[in-house]
């Protein structure tokens, strides 16, 4: 069954939540704030794909919404191009593609009023972040180039449950743009989800491309565990060149999306604002108190003066680590400088694996809030 999200002014009762609602109102457009919404305390509406999220990505994506999970869990990969899965080559791109007008029609199809808090832009925001999450330094494996979560095994990674439905999203943007890569296409989809929830100019640099053989899948266990503490986060990100404040301000995508039981067993959104990307995560983080929830589920935090909002072990780590959370206190008190920050972890993640000719341009786009 389908549940509806309803506002609940009370969510938004508290001091700090007001400030955010307030900051909203007066810094975006009309589309936008009616995006902005309470939540019932009921189950999340379906998203329509198989179980289980990550809970990025700080994507995400997934991310969306998201990001920070890896249950086991199964989802049927996009169908892929037929060809020899021993052999290992790649797609090419022109370079004669309008990025600007790529980034306007990804824009166009974020809004939908029937997928979970009105927007995909969460989910897309993840599957950006998981494409290039799978990176190690070590070996220089995984990242952003390939598009390899087209091939099982690593779409049924259980990290990667529920992106069926950002990868299916995409399909028509690939269609009317064949030449784009499906990495590219990827990578920039998240961008557009940063900017139109309203982060931070995110520049961006095209040229990724597309593996044919699902011999370069990376392993499974190389995203985040939200179950885990400081030292699974460290492993994690430290793997992919990542010190602690860029850590901190990755995590910040959490402000955006929320967990769906049916995909990483964990429920609900971190913030009032689940498609809007402000500092409010930390926030929450700092001046809420926090309790375990009482349920069938994983263990989990829920906001003692509601339940309705929640945060997993490794969110909770950014207060409890005392390395985290000098950070943590810096962007909870500055916005700006959480976007600044955000916006160049942002760029590093999603160039992870990625080599660009010197002369490649990048490009910072014109969100269409402007």
């Amino acid at each position: 069954m389908a549940f509806r999200i309803v506002c609940r002014p009370s969510v938004l009762a508290s001091p700090s939540r007001a400030a955010s609602a307030a900051l909203f109102g007066t810094s975006r457009n009309s589309a936008m704030r009616s995006m902005i919404r309470g939540y019932s305390s009921g189950p999340a509406k379906k998203s329509g794909s198989s179980p289980m999220l990550w809970a990025l990505a700080f994507a995400g994506a997934g991310v969306a919404g998201y990001y920070m999970m890896t249950p086991p869990g199964k989802v049927a990969p996009l169908s892929s191009p037929k060809s020899n899965p021993g052999v290992n080559v790649e797609t090419k791109q022109k370079n004669n593609l309008d990025y600007q007008a790529i980034y306007n029609d990804i824009a166009d199809i974020l809004e939908d009023n029937d997928y979970d808090d009105g927007s995909f832009g969460p989910v897309l925001l993840r599957l950006a972040w998981h494409a290039s999450g799978t990176y190690n330094k070590a070996d220089g494996s995984g990242g952003s180039n390939g598009a390899t979560m087209r091939f099982r095994p690593e779409s049924e990674h259980g990290g990667n449950a529920g992106l069926g439905v950002a990868r299916k999203k995409l399909e028509a943007i690939k269609k009317k743009y064949p030449d784009i890569s499906y990495s590219d296409l990827w990578s920039l989809a998240g961008v557009v989800a940063v900017q139109e929830m309203g982060g931070p100019t995110i520049p961006w640099r095209p040229g990724r491309t597309d593996k044919l053989s699902a011999n370069d899948c990376t392993p499974d266990g190389r995203l985040p565990d939200g179950a885990k503490d400081a030292s699974h986060i460290r492993d994690i990100f430290y793997r992919m060149g990542f010190n602690d404040q860029e850590i901190v301000a990755l995590s910040g995508a959490h402000a955006l999306g929320r967990c769906h039981h049916d995909r990483s067993g964990f429920e609900g959104p971190w913030t009032t604002s689940p498609t809007m990307l402000t500092n409010e995560y930390y926030r929450l983080l700092l001046e809420e108190q926090w309790v375990p929830k009482k349920w069938n589920g994983p263990f989990q935090y829920v906001d003692k003066s509601t339940g309705e909002l929640m945060m997993l072990p490794t969110d909770m780590e950014l207060v409890k680590d005392s390395r985290f959370k000098k950070y943590t206190v810096i962007y909870a008190k500055d916005n700006d400088k959480f976007f600044e920050d955000f916006a160049k972890a942002f760029v590093k993640l999603e160039e992870l694996g990625c080599r660009f000719p010197e002369d490649t341009k990048t490009y910072r786009f014109k969100s269409t809030l402007e």
